[in-house]
C-alpha cells in the first residue's frame, strides 16, 4: 500500500502525511464534546441545588434551598460574571482599568433610576440602560485608549472618581450616600420577594452561562486572537498592518457593555445599589478575584468570583463570632478583619500560585498524571 503524500506549501515537494493515529486530530476531536459535556452538566447541577436539600457546613450558610443560602450562592454568580467581564479588558486585551466597577454602577443605577422615573416595563428599561452603558463605554474608552500603560490605568480610576462623585452628590435621583432601592412597580412579581429568591438565583446562573459565552466567542474570534497578540506586543500588531486601538476599544466596550448586563442583575438580586459599587475600591475587588482565580483564565475568573464570595461571607462570620472574641489581641484583631485575611491570602496566591486556584489544580492534576505514568509504562514492559 502507497504512502499517503501532501504538498509542501512552499516548494510544492511531495512530503509524508502526518500519520493519523489515536493521539492526532480524532482525539483532538473527541475532547470538545467531553469537555462540553462536563461544563453541561455543571450548569444542570448548580440549576438543581434550589430543589435539593444540601448542606455544606462552614461553606454555605444553611441548605441549598433556602433564601439566605440562595441569595449567597446568586451573588456568587454574579461575582463571577463580572470578573468575567473584566478578563476581556485585562486578561485578553491586557488593559489594567482601574474604572470597571463604573459600568457595573451605570447598569444598577442606570435601571434603577429608569424603572423609578420612567412608566417602563422591565425589559425597555434594561435595553435603555444597556444602550446608555454602551455609548459612555465607547466614548470614555476611545478617549482612555488615547494613552497606555499605567496612563490608561490613571485616566479610568478618573473616571470611575467622577461617576463615584456623582452618585454621592446627586442624593434626589441616586438616593446619595444612602444608596437607590429598587422601584418594583414594574418588576415582574416572580423576582420580588424573599419567596421569589431561587428565581432570581436562576437568573444569576443564565447570566453567567451567557456571559460565559460571549466571552469565549469573544476571545477564540478574530478581534480577541489580535486583542491577545496586541498585549503581547502592539509593534508587531502595527507592523502587520492591523489596528490595535480599534482592537483594543472593542474589547474594552465589550467587557463594559457586559459588565452593565451584571450590574442590572445585580439591582434586582439585592433590590437595590449602593455607591460603594462605583468605587475604585470595588474595582480593585474584581482585580483581585481576577488573580485570585487565575490571570488570563476563563475559568479562573469564575472560581475566583465564587471563592471570593463565599470566603468574603463566611469570613464575615467568623469575625463576629464568639471564638474570635475570645482570642488574645494579638489573634483577635486580625481574625476580626476579613479584609486583612483575603488580603494575606492574595499574597499568598500571588507570591507562590502565580497561576491562581485553577493553576494550582491545573499543577496538581499534573503531577498526578507524572506520578502515574511510570506505573502505566511499567505494566506495558511487562505486558505481551
Amino acid at each position: 500500500m502507497s504512502a499517503t503524500t501532501d504538498t509542501h506549501p512552499d516548494t510544492g515537494t511531495p512530503q509524508p502525511a502526518a500519520p493519523a493515529g489515536p493521539t492526532g486530530g480524532s482525539r483532538r476531536g473527541a475532547g470538545l464534546p467531553l469537555r462540553l459535556l462536563v461544563v453541561l452538566g455543571l450548569v444542570v447541577l448548580l440549576a438543581v441545588l434550589p430543589l435539593v436539600d444540601l448542606s455544606v457546613p462552614g461553606v454555605l450558610p444553611g441548605a441549598t434551598y433556602t433564601p439566605g443560602t440562595l441569595q449567597l450562592m446568586a451573588l456568587a454568580l454574579v461575582f463571577a460574571s463580572l470578573a468575567l467581564t473584566y478578563h476581556v479588558i485585562f486578561g485578553v486585551a491586557g488593559l489594567l482599568s482601574f474604572g470597571h466597577a463604573l459600568y457595573l454602577a451605570i447598569g444598577a443605577y442606570g435601571l434603577g433610576v429608569v424603572l423609578e422615573r420612567t412608566d417602563l416595563g422591565l425589559v425597555p428599561a434594561m435595553l435603555l440602560t444597556l444602550l446608555v452603558g454602551a455609548v459612555v463605554a465607547l466614548v470614555l474608552g476611545a478617549v482612555g485608549l488615547r494613552v497606555g500603560g499605567i496612563s490608561f490605568a490613571m485616566v479610568t480610576l478618573a473616571f470611575a472618581q467622577a461617576g463615584s462623585v456623582l452618585i454621592r452628590r446627586n442624593s434626589d435621583v441616586t438616593g446619595g450616600e444612602e444608596g437607590l432601592r429598587l422601584d418594583t412597580t414594574h418588576v415582574p412579581d416572580a423576582l420580588v420577594g424573599v419567596a421569589d429568591t431561587r428565581n432570581l438565583y436562576w437568573v444569576a446562573l443564565v447570566l453567567l452561562v451567557v456571559v460565559f459565552a460571549l466571552v469565549t466567542w469573544f476571545e477564540r474570534s478574530r478581534a480577541g486572537h489580535v486583542a491577545a497578540a496586541t498585549r503581547e506586543n502592539e509593534l508587531r500588531v502595527r507592523v502587520l498592518g492591523l489596528r490595535p486601538f480599534a482592537v483594543k476599544l472593542l474589547a474594552f466596550v465589550t467587557g463594559s457593555v457586559l459588565a452593565v448586563v451584571v450590574g442590572m442583575v445585580y439591582l434586582l438580586l439585592q433590590s437595590g445599589a449602593t455607591p460603594r459599587i462605583a468605587s475604585a475600591d470595588f474595582t480593585l475587588t474584581i482585580l483581585v478575584i481576577v488573580v485570585l482565580g487565575g490571570l488570563g483564565s476563563r475559568w479562573g475568573a469564575v472560581v475566583g468570583g465564587i471563592v471570593y464570595t463565599l470566603l468574603d461571607q463566611r469570613l464575615t462570620t467568623l469575625a463576629a463570632s464568639d471564638a474570635v472574641e475570645s482570642l488574645p489581641a494579638v489573634l483577635s484583631v486580625p481574625l476580626g478583619e476579613p479584609l486583612f485575611i483575603l488580603g494575606t491570602l492574595f499574597i499568598l496566591v500571588v507570591l507562590f500560585v502565580p497561576g491562581g486556584l485553577v493553576g494550582l489544580g491545573a499543577r496538581l492534576a499534573g503531577a498526578r498524571s507524572r506520578a502515574a505514568r511510570p506505573g502505566a509504562l511499567a505494566a506495558g514492559e511487562d505486558g505481551p
